[in-house]
């Protein structure tokens, strides 16, 4: 995908989340990346399009969850390693030092994952939401030690008012059991 804009809409409820999405996408001119249900109860919905009509979509969705949204976003020219990592389709690289952000919404791990991959020489490996996760949700990073570092401070920065984030670690040096469980 091209650099493009990005918007998301996190909600409380699934049925309201399925009815978010159709007047997201009814709304303006966007694309439907991820319409899903997620843990514990929430729901998904990301759109990408110019931002004009990702900043509406994003509006519209808005106001229909009401007071069931959990967290939204909207980013213009998102990371081109965000969309993949999404979809567990990040290419094969190498792993050197591991970062790790792990949040308490989707949303805020987009970011995170989005600020992080923005400010270093780092590979988004995987972003891993809410399946099991008790709504939390995680981003992993590659790169050699400083990148990783000042990536994964970018990234808990990046979150800013959107979070919280739960944790975050950079390991230096990990373990071929730990890589392998990973890639």
């Amino acid at each position: 995908m091209n650099l493009r804009t990005i918007g998301c809409v996190e909600l409380n409820s699934v049925a309201l989340g399925m009815h978010t999405a159709d007047e997201m996408v009814k709304a303006a001119e966007v694309e439907l990346v991820v319409a899903r249900p997620t843990c514990p109860g929430r729901y998904l919905v990301i759109v990408a399009g110019d931002t004009g009509a990702v900043k509406s979509s994003v509006e519209t969705g808005c106001a229909i969850g009401g007071d069931m949204v959990v967290d939204w976003f909207v980013i213009p020219s998102v990371h081109v390693g965000v969309i993949p990592a999404l979809n567990g389709a990040t290419p094969g690289v190498r792993i050197d030092a591991l970062g790790v952000i792990e949040t308490c919404t989707t949303a805020s791990c987009i970011i995170a994952a989005d600020a992080a991959a923005k400010s270093g020489q780092v590979d988004l490996l995987e972003i891993r939401f809410a399946a099991g996760l008790a709504g939390r949700a995680f981003v992993v990073m590659t790169g050699d030690v400083g990148s990783v570092t000042s990536s994964v401070n970018a990234g808990v920065a990046g979150v800013g008012d959107s979070g919280p984030v739960h944790s975050h670690v950079v390991i230096p040096s990990p373990s071929d059991g730990l890589k392998a469980k990973i890639l």
